[in-house]
C-alpha cells in the first residue's frame, strides 16, 4: 500500500528548514506503506519542481527552497512498473492548457489499458497503472473540480489522488482509500497523510500533536481544493462504479489483452494487502478468512494498524471471546 504525505503551509507558519524536518519525518512514518519509491512535488518562484527517486524515504536528501510552503508527497509500494525506472514513481508531472501539475495516486486502478484504447489516449513507457488518471487530466481542456471529479467516474479500482498545480493549488480525490487531513487554523498550515496512526506518530515525534487542529472529514466521493491561501472547497463526484465494483470480475477486464498475466494476479490490490499484512506479523489465512466474510480490503487494511481490533475480528468470526493482551 502507497501513502500520500505532505503539508500546505499557507500562512507561512515555519521556517524552511522546519518544513524539511516535518517532512523528514512524515515521509519516514510513510515507509510502513512503502519503501519502493519516494517523491515530492512543490513550487517554487520558477516553476513546479518534481523530485523523486527510487530510494525508501529514510535515504532520500532533498532541500526546499525558501519559497516553497506547499509540498505533495508520495511513499511507493511497487505493484506495476519498475521502480528502477523512475519515469514510474510518483508523483507523475502533467499539463493541461496552460497548467502544469503534478499527481500522485494510493491505490491500484484496473481498467488502465482498456481506458487507454476506448479513448484513444497515446501509448506511454510509463507502466504504472495510475499513469491514467494523468493521461485523463491531459485529455481535458483545463485542471478544475469538475475535470478532476470527471476523471474519478472514468476509473476502476481502488484509489485516493492528490494534485497540485503550479499554482499551489492543492487537490484531494478521495475514493475508496484512507486520507487524513489536519487543519491547524490557528496556526495557518494543512498537513495530511494516508492515515491517522501516521501523521499522529510524527507529530508526537515533532512535538506538535497538542496543537489545537481541525480534523477534515473527507469521505468517498469528495474533491477537496485547498488554495494557496488556505481556503478550502469540496465539490462531489459520482461514486456509482466504486459501489458496483467487483474485483474479481475487473481483473478479467484490466488484462483483457494480456491472458498470460491472469494467471499470475489473481488481484493486485488483495496482493498487495497479503504482502502489507505479512509486513506486520499477519498469516496470509487471516486475511482470506476476513475477505470470505466480506471484509473490505480498504477496511481490512485499516484494522492492520491496530493488532486488537484485527484479532477482536478474527476471533468474533470463529465466535470466540478475544481475550488477548496486545
Amino acid at each position: 500500500m502507497c501513502a500520500v504525505f505532505g503539508i500546505i503551509d499557507y500562512n507561512c507558519a515555519f521556517t524552511t528548514k522546519q518544513r524539511e524536518k516535518l517532512l523528514k519525518v512524515l515521509s519516514r512514518e510513510c515507509e510502513i506503506r512503502g519503501t519502493g519509491a519516494t517523491g515530492f512535488a512543490f513550487n517554487t518562484k520558477d516553476h513546479l519542481t518534481i523530485y523523486k527517486r527510487p530510494l525508501a524515504a529514510h535515504k532520500l536528501r532533498f532541500h526546499l527552497k525558501d519559497d516553497t510552503n506547499i509540498i505533495m508527497g508520495h511513499t511507493r509500494m511497487a505493484t506495476q512498473g519498475n521502480k528502477s525506472d523512475n519515469r514510474n514513481n510518483h508523483p507523475f508531472p502533467g499539463k493541461v492548457g496552460g497548467t502544469e501539475f503534478a499527481l500522485a495516486h494510493n491505490g491500484v486502478l484496473q481498467n488502465d489499458f482498456k481506458l487507454r484504447t476506448e479513448m484513444n489516449l497515446s501509448k506511454t513507457p510509463i507502466e504504472t497503472n495510475s499513469y491514467i488518471a494523468m493521461q485523463l487530466l491531459e485529455n481535458s481542456k483545463t485542471l478544475s473540480t469538475k475535470t478532476i471529479a470527471a476523471m474519478a467516474e472514468k476509473v476502476l479500482g481502488s484509489f485516493v489522488f492528490t494534485i497540485l498545480d503550479d499554482r499551489n493549488n492543492m487537490y484531494f480525490v478521495k475514493g475508496d482509500n484512507p486520507l487524513v487531513l489536519y487543519n491547524y487554523e490557528n496556526y495557518g498550515f494543512y498537513v495530511y497523510a494516508s492515515t491517522k496512526e501516521i501523521l499522529d506518530r510524527a507529530f508526537i515525534k515533532l512535538g506538535l500533536l497538542a496543537l489545537p487542529h481541525t480534523d477534515i472529514l473527507a469521505t468517498c466521493g469528495d474533491v477537496i481544493r485547498i488554495d494557496n491561501k488556505g481556503a478550502l472547497t469540496c465539490t462531489q463526484f459520482d461514486t456509482t462504479n466504486l459501489k458496483t465494483q467487483d474485483y474479481s470480475c475487473l481483473l478479467s477486464h484490466r488484462y483483457w489483452c494480456k491472458e498470460d498475466m491472469e494467471e499470475k494476479q489473481e488481484n493486485s490490490e488483495i496482493s498487495e494487502l497479503k504482502a502489507f499484512a505479512i509486513s506486520m506479523g499477519v498469516l496470509e489465512e487471516y486475511i482470506d478468512m476476513l475477505l470470505d466474510y466480506s471484509y473490505n480490503p480498504a477496511t481490512i487494511e485499516e484494522i492492520l494498524y491496530y493488532p486488537r481490533d484485527f484479532y477482536e475480528s478474527i476471533y468474533e468470526l470463529l465466535g470466540y471471546d478475544y481475550c488477548g493482551d496486545l
